[in-house]
């Protein structure tokens, strides 16, 4: 297992943005600049830096309204340019670097209740913004599986060529941003890739973090979404960079998680098992749970090459040891 305990938050980032030499490969082959809008949320700083490591050639724009001065700097050292801009802002817009390549992870994620207006501008609104700006660019645009209806764990997955179900408002606005997207690509010829990711993670954020909290904590933990995807962030921003490739007027959708189903009591037992802690549970596993099949990514990017035993022995480290995390509760 990965020991992440020696880690500063500057080695853990220089481990979670090197690219596979697939990534390099596809860039390199590639023309043009890369725009990362978005670039000061939980994926933004190591994508946009796994971008400059893998087209040290090409200039990449991290644009973000950059809350956090440190991490701010911490992506400007690795040669990333900076843009500081508030993407609500139209006015903004034109002063934006034209770039072919564009990579858009802005948006309203999980524990948007009591802020449904905000998020409905964020994964609707500016969407609509950057579609408009970037027409003339390739756009791949971070969704999530939130937009599948909840199914049966046995099934494997929603996939592709299910139809949507979004359950509550933060589902449904994401479902609005993939719908903008289709639209103005639809208008303008724009190709894009719409990736529908659950569940991204690393040592400061995700469903391991939230799980090794509440071990750590004694706090008990619900299991009634009984069942989940995984993928460590560093597999999914080497796919997410690389599906510019797949781009397309009409969009391409796709999933982009772990092929396996996991149990959440399983990880807690065995995070538990790694702590020398007994996790306590409540509730019972629901029928159902929101679960992506991701054949169709493996088959076109291969299997992500990080293990569970690896993200959970790097997670529990990491938080065991104290260090920080980014309290983005996964839900």
């Amino acid at each position: 297992m990965m020991d992440a305990s020696h880690l500063d938050e500057r080695g853990l980032e220089d481990r979670l943005s090197e690219p596979a030499d697939a990534t390099r490969d596809m860039l390199a082959r590639t023309p043009g600049d890369v725009v990362v809008l978005g670039a000061g949320g939980k994926m933004g700083p190591t994508l946009a830096m796994m971008v400059k490591k893998a087209a040290p050639g090409k200039t990449v724009y991290a644009v973000s309204r950059f809350g956090d001065k440190a991490l701010r700097d911490r992506i400007a050292e690795q040669g990333v340019a900076i843009v500081e801009a508030d993407l609500l802002e139209e006015s903004m817009y034109a002063g934006l670097p034209e770039a072919p390549n564009v990579l858009f992870l802005a948006g309203m994620k999980f524990g948007a209740t009591g802020n449904q207006p905000l998020t409905w501008a964020m994964n609707a609104y500016v969407p609509a913004l950057v579609a408009g700006r970037y027409r003339a660019s390739r756009i791949a645009a971070l969704s999530t599986g939130n937009v599948y209806p909840f199914v049966d764990p046995r099934t494997g997955g929603a996939s592709e060529t299910d139809a949507p179900a979004p359950v509550g408002e933060y589902a449904q606005s994401c479902l609005a941003r993939e719908r903008v997207f289709q639209y103005f690509s639809g208008r303008f010829g724009t190709p894009v890739t719409l990736i529908r990711l659950n569940y991204a993670n690393e040592p400061r954020y995700g469903i391991l973090v939230d799980l090794t909290r509440k071990i750590l904590n004694d706090e008990p933990i619900d299991v009634t979404m009984g069942s989940v995807n995984l993928i460590w962030q560093a597999d999914a921003n080497n796919v997410v960079i690389r599906s510019l490739e797949i781009a397309a007027a009409p969009p391409a959708i796709l999933n982009l998680t772990g092929s396996a189903t996991l149990s959440v009591r399983d990880l807690a037992m065995r995070i538990g098992r790694l702590l020398g802690k007994k996790p306590r549970f409540v509730s019972q596993e629901a029928p159902t749970a929101l679960l992506s099949n991701a054949s169709r990514c493996v088959e076109r990017f291969g299997p992500p090459p990080t293990g569970l035993d690896e993200m959970i022995g790097a997670v529990a480290t990491w938080v065991a040891a104290g260090k920080r995390v980014l309290n983005k509760p996964t839900k």
